[in-house]
């Protein structure tokens, strides 16, 4: 039998804002309902997509927030007062934020709608045109594509009975992706370009009747997050109508802007929900079903640890292999040569743990210093050496005679390193990218695709936003001339400036094109090109070059310095450095602060990264919005006198400035006017 549906009827604490507090209108052809989580810049761009698509039709919009942290409630307030708001004081799911909204949505149809998703101009037509001729449908999606025109698969799926989920899990639906018996999940053998009557709709755009929804009952809050589309294709079925795929009408979806695909939680949240929907509809006959997806969760999970594994170490294992032979070939020259005279060789353990050693120290130091980030420059490879070379030599000036190899070597071993690591990432960065600029991003060859002024805009905000990038030219986007010198040509020409010019990536201005237009274009010159989206009067350049990451932002928001990598990594690397200095001067320091006990307690916390050195200061409402770090064992507060009285505003600008101009300078100055105090117990 099939279990009941779960629903809350009495959501938490909800805030109405906008024009949610007004009367609902009656003869609603629509209600679009949005769930966003910190999405601000492609809720915006979404809703410009809806409003634009909506021409003239009676209809409401309503947005539920899950407790954004992004601004997305500022932005709706003062850009979008005509939306319905829902405020969630906690993320509560997406199955519970849209039962929220469907309890005061009066649109005779209903669509759940991603935020990231960008609706062509005539996409909601050709919706209601659909379902008003269709009075058996319960429920149509469209033709879904992702940030670079590809067909997205899951607009049209399968009920993932136990053998499609098998075919899926062991990827014999990628090996036959035409098959009616292989590929049912994503119904491969079904065109993309046709209209047909399928199983399961995406959730990213699901039109449904709401007689039909009224009929189903709600979305089931069993599920946090993936699954409920399905559960709810499902119930659409037994209560009698049909769902519908509709080519015809297209969106694109930026896929993966609240949980990255690919990634662990992604590979744990979806399972769980195959497994929710196994026990409520396959019954008793779901143990073996359930089983199997446990062992998908793990083998996912598994390969997914030893995919990251392989990416990670390629390049440190690389340099370990590289640095450890060119250390042989020194310790045999130096036996050969330099010795020879006195008969010396090097004991076995120098050869298989002091060496070893002594490569760890200098991969580590890479690591440490950031030399291993993506586009990570030569001087930080070089520092992470220079502190590698530092450690050893510390650590080698306490050892007894009997281990003190060689002083000489450290220092040629090190000059081998530099020299070899530097030179691997010219080769790599040369076959790459054509170039030796190894650490700088490389530029791309952008096209923009508006009018005179909506293009300077775009032009001037890839400025702004500091973007490597080299601006071949406009293309207008209607066919005649332009007097702007950047002119190239118009949009018929667009395939053959792109082949002339190489370009490799194309901004379109909303202003001046339509999103049909832009999908047109995208389809047409494939997913070799990268392709961006500037919606009108909007600050952010939107974009997404693959499904299963996040989408590409270029925004002229405040960078803040301390939510880089290589600032958390210098971060890092200095509370490590001033950890093991005050460990090496340990009975000295002790001494000093009176407190060992209490001292060796911080050095422990912040060797074990559970605290930093510097934290910020004030209560947790003082640097909410900030980028997060560890608790410091001492904060931003500590460089004032302790006589200083400050109100929480002025506390929230100091961490504002710390976090905003970050550098370990700033860290540096607060230990060096505290040290007395390394072994006072510290709040926590």
């Amino acid at each position: 039998m099939e279990a009941p549906v779960r629903s809350s009827v009495s959501a938490p604490a909800v805030v109405l804002a906008g024009d949610g507090n007004r009367p609902a209108e009656t003869g609603l052809r629509l209600s679009v309902i949005i769930v966003n989580y910190n999405v601000r810049v492609f809720l915006e761009q979404s809703l410009r997509s809806v409003q634009k698509a909506l021409h003239q039709l009676p209809a409401e919009i309503i947005v539920v927030d899950n407790h954004s942290v992004d601004g997305s409630v500022q932005m709706l307030r003062e850009r979008f007062p005509q939306v319905r708001l829902l405020v969630n004081e906690r993320n509560v799911g997406f199955a519970r934020a849209n039962n929220q909204a469907l309890q005061i949505a009066r649109g005779e149809y209903v669509l759940l709608l991603n935020p990231d998703t960008v609706l062509e101009e005539d996409t909601l037509e050709k919706c209601i045109s659909f379902m008003d001729e269709h009075p058996e449908a319960g429920a149509v999606g469209v033709k879904m594509l992702d940030g670079k025109g590809n067909f997205l698969p899951e607009s049209k799926r399968g009920f993932p009975t136990p053998f499609v989920a098998f075919c899926k899990l062991t990827g014999l639906s990628r090996l036959f992706p035409y098959s009616r018996l292989f590929n049912r999940y994503y119904l491969g053998h079904l065109s993309a370009d046709q209209i047909h009557e399928v199983d399961v709709l995406s959730g990213a755009f699901l039109f449904m009747r709401r007689a039909a929804l009224d009929k189903a009952g709600p979305l089931d809050e069993a599920f946090f997050m993936y699954g409920e589309d399905i559960d709810l294709s499902y119930r659409l079925q037994q209560a009698g109508y049909k769902n519908y795929y509709l080519p015809t009408a297209r969106i694109i979806h930026y896929k993966g802007e609240s949980t990255r695909r690919g990634s662990l939680n992604y590979v744990r949240m979806f399972y769980q929900a195959m497994i929710v929907f196994a026990n409520k509809h396959f019954g008793h006959s779901s143990a073996a079903y359930v089983f199997l997806l446990r062992m998908a969760i793990y083998l996912r999970a598994a390969l997914s640890i030893c995919s990251r594994l392989l990416r990670r170490l390629a390049l440190p294992v690389a340099d370990a292999a590289i640095i450890y032979g060119g250390m042989l070939v020194i310790k045999t020259y130096w036996e050969t040569h330099v010795k020879a005279a006195e008969n010396l060789r090097y004991p076995d353990e120098y050869l298989y743990i002091v060496m070893p050693v002594y490569v760890l120290f200098w991969i580590g130091g890479i690591a440490l210093s950031g030399g291993y980030g993506r586009s990570a420059s030569p001087l930080l490879v070089a520092r992470g050496l220079f502190w590698g070379t530092l450690a050893i030599a510390a650590i080698y000036a306490f050892l007894p005679e009997t281990l003190r190899y060689s002083r000489a070597q450290i220092l040629l071993g090190f000059a081998w390193a530099a020299f070899s690591t530097l030179l691997l990432r010219m080769l790599l960065h040369l076959l790459h990218y054509g170039n030796l600029r190894v650490g700088e991003a490389p530029e791309k060859k952008t096209l923009i695709v508006g009018e005179g002024e909506e293009a300077d805009r775009v032009a001037a905000l890839l400025h702004l936003a500091r973007v490597p990038h080299n601006l071949i030219g406009y293309v207008s986007p209607h066919n005649g001339s332009s007097f702007s010198p950047r002119h190239l040509g118009s949009i018929s020409q667009l395939a053959d400036i792109v082949a002339v010019f190489r370009a490799d990536e194309i901004i379109f201005c909303g202003k001046d094109i339509s999103t049909q237009a832009i999908m047109e274009w995208m389809t047409r010159l494939g997913p070799s090109l990268e392709y961006k989206i500037v919606p009108q009067d909007s600050l952010t350049v939107i974009g997404s070059n693959s499904s299963t990451r996040r989408g590409e932002l270029y925004a002229i928001d405040i960078r803040l310095g301390i939510d880089s990598n290589s600032a958390r990594r210098s971060k890092r690397l200095l509370d490590l450095t001033v950890s093991v200095l005050l460990l090496l001067l340990f009975p000295l320091m002790a001494l000093l602060t009176g407190s060992p006990r209490q001292l060796l307690t911080h050095l422990v916390l912040v060797l074990r990264g559970q605290r930093t050195w510097v934290g910020y200061g004030g209560m947790p409402s003082a640097y909410a919005h900030l980028p997060r770090i560890k608790p410091g064992i001492f904060t931003t507060l500590d460089v004032l006198p302790r006589a200083a009285q400050l109100d929480e505003q002025a506390i929230h600008r100091l961490n504002f400035l710390y976090a905003k101009d970050y550098n370990v300078g700033q860290d540096l100055a607060v230990l060096l006017r505290n040290w007395k105090r390394l072994g006072q117990k510290r709040p926590e």
